[in-house]
């Protein structure tokens, strides 16, 4: 089957996808540390971050095709990563309520032995509804935000907020699926060489 695949993410959302796809691969997280501060475009930053956790894990194994995978939400050009407590989630969604918002994903694939890398990035967008603040308070009472980048999960209880989306669903989730299925090709993997996709 040729090079194993690493998951540099412990991301339960992000396994899922790639599970989803197929692949078979093993999960190294990345012990990275992501500076959200740094003052560059969210196009550029999210790459850089991604780079950074796949590097990271790169040097900790001899061979293999390392995915480095980050997300996060943009709203009027401010990121809002996740929040620090039930203050912090209340305020991103009264923040996001009623808007338009962009959630960026970046993707660095890296092959060891060959020294090869690919890095790019997908932004989708997603209308939240207007939420009321008896909606704010029993979703941040359910707990399933707390964890998650914009106070939200579309794949969860999250999903009954969003009015519509622009882009890529699984990007939204944590994952570009079809931007790492088209580089993977890059790296000469064929997800459909996979015994998941044989009959």
């Amino acid at each position: 089957m040729g090079s194993k695949i690493i998951l540099a993410s412990s991301s339960p959302r992000r396994k899922e996808l790639l599970e989803k796809m197929g692949l078979e691969f093993e999960i190294i997280p990345s012990s990275y540390e992501e500076d959200m501060t740094e003052p560059l475009p969210p196009y550029e930053l999210i790459m850089k971050l991604a780079k950074g956790k796949a590097e990271d894990v790169a040097k900790r194994v001899k061979s293999g095709i390392v995915i480095g995978v980050d997300t996060f939400v943009v709203f009027e050009n401010k990121k809002l990563g996740k929040p620090k407590d039930e203050s912090d989630a209340y305020n991103a969604l009264k923040l996001i309520s009623g808007k338009n918002i962009e959630v960026y994903s970046g993707i660095c694939i890296i092959d060891v032995e060959l020294k090869k890398e690919i890095v790019d990035f997908e932004v989708s967008t997603v209308k939240i509804k207007e939420l009321s603040d008896d909606e704010i308070n029993a979703y941040i009472a359910s707990g399933e935000l707390l964890d998650k980048a914009g106070s939200f999960a579309i794949q969860g209880m999250g999903s009954i907020f969003i009015e519509r989306i622009t882009g890529s669903y699984s990007n939204i989730v944590g994952l570009p699926v079809n931007k790492l299925y088209s580089h993977l090709k890059e790296f000469g993997v064929n997800i459909f060489e996979y015994d998941s996709w044989k009959k």
